[in-house]
């Protein structure tokens, strides 16, 4: 999933960081040609180390390198023309320069090392999420679809909310959503068993309950296999939303594993579906004897779903202030797309936490087209993790 996130170690790769380099180059010139000019008794030579500490800022290994043998030679050639190179003065100078440069060179070096780690890290972490989160595609029978996902460690961009949106056998979508208790790399393992779970019987399941019935089995069976008690202690779970449109009825089902009812966008109105009896959270009790009951509502053509995991409606402000999402749609009201209104969304969450939220946050728009025609599936579109 192409969560892409610029890194500082990227844009001083860029060619504005190259010549930035120039400015302490620039700056042994001047210390040299002033040192220089003045008496013998002004020293301005030790403040040639700051070329090398100011070059590890903004460039690699090699330059941080260079800038202090230059800085070095530019020393010796003030001792020159101040006294001679064996002077105590002079000596305990290049000495000290010396020593700097070589220990600013050394934690380049290391810092170096730990980004390409960390690159390495990134690189594996957005493998993952492509195989974890495949990108549901842009059109699935009558309806259209974006979605969202902001991971609160940006290092790995990745975190424990999910979703999903599967064809079943019948003319019929399933959809799922959820949030693994945690975050980050630690909640994984229980994403990919749900949506495991959910993929495999999406096809097979002739009910929203009966898919439903599969995972929660599921996760009842394997979760204790795959929760990482050493990062997150304890009780494991989690909240999901799974919801059942066909193609040829605006009466769609829903089932809710304690997760936030989702809202339904008709013209200038917004609507929380709220279930009557809402269901424990998977993997926190047995799973049920019987078929979960479905609940049924209604999506007309025009309408938008707009399913959200609780990083969005939780995230705070710098005052403390809940992110008001239903408030917050209305007011971007009409939209045109998905897209148009997950973009609405997006900005302006950001915009209230002042930066990326605290918690995972996932947001998936659904609309369903009024036309009968429907496409062939096309790519999925999504946002990236911050802003244009």
């Amino acid at each position: 999933m192409g969560l892409r996130h610029a890194s500082v170690d990227h844009l001083l790769e860029q060619p504005l960081s190259r010549g930035l380099v120039a400015i302490p180059l620039g700056l042994i010139v001047a210390i040299t040609v002033v040192d220089l000019q003045v008496p013998n008794d002004v020293h301005l030579g030790p403040l040639l180390v700051i070329a090398p500490a100011l070059t590890a800022s903004l460039g690699g290994t090699g330059m941080t390198a260079l800038a202090g043998v230059l800085a070095i030679t530019a020393q010796a050639l003030i001792a020159v023309f101040h006294g001679g190179l064996t002077t105590p003065n002079h000596l305990a100078q290049l000495a000290a320069l010396t020593l700097l440069s070589a220990l600013t060179v050394l934690l380049r070096h290391i810092q170096e090392r730990r980004e390409r780690s960390l690159d390495l890290a990134r690189s594996v972490a957005e493998t993952a999420q492509r195989v974890l989160l495949r990108p549901p595609p842009r059109r699935v029978g009558p309806l259209r679809v974006a979605w969202l996902y902001l991971s609160a460690e940006d290092e790995t961009q990745i975190g424990g909310d999910l979703f999903a949106v599967a064809r079943a056998d019948r003319p019929a979508t399933r959809v799922v959503i959820g949030d693994v208790r945690g975050k980050g790399l630690a909640a994984i393992a229980e994403a990919s068993l749900v949506l495991g779970a959910f993929r495999e019987g999406a096809h097979r399941c002739d009910t929203l309950p009966e898919l439903a019935g599969a995972v929660e089995d599921s996760v009842h069976r394997n979760l204790a296999e795959v929760v990482d008690t050493e990062q997150e202690l304890g009780e494991h779970f989690i909240t999901a939303l799974m919801l059942d449109i066909p193609d040829d009825t605006a009466q769609a089902k829903m089932i809710n594993f304690g997760h936030p009812a989702p809202l339904r966008v008709r013209g200038r109105q917004v609507t929380a579906l709220s279930v009557q009896n809402p269901v424990p959270p998977l993997g926190l009790c047995e799973p049920a004897r019987s078929p979960r009951s479905a609940e049924t509502f209604t999506v007309e053509g025009g309408d938008l779903l707009v399913l959200y995991t609780d990083g969005v409606v939780e995230a705070r402000s710098p005052g403390g202030v809940f992110y008001p999402l239903a408030e917050r749609i209305t007011s971007f009201l009409p939209v045109n797309s998905p897209d148009a209104l997950l973009r609405h969304i997006h900005h302006d969450l950001l915009r209230h936490v002042g930066g990326s939220p605290g918690d995972d946050a996932a947001v998936l728009v659904i609309e369903r087209i009024r036309s009968r025609y429907f496409p062939r599936p096309q790519p999925a579109a999504h946002l990236d993790g911050h802003p244009d």
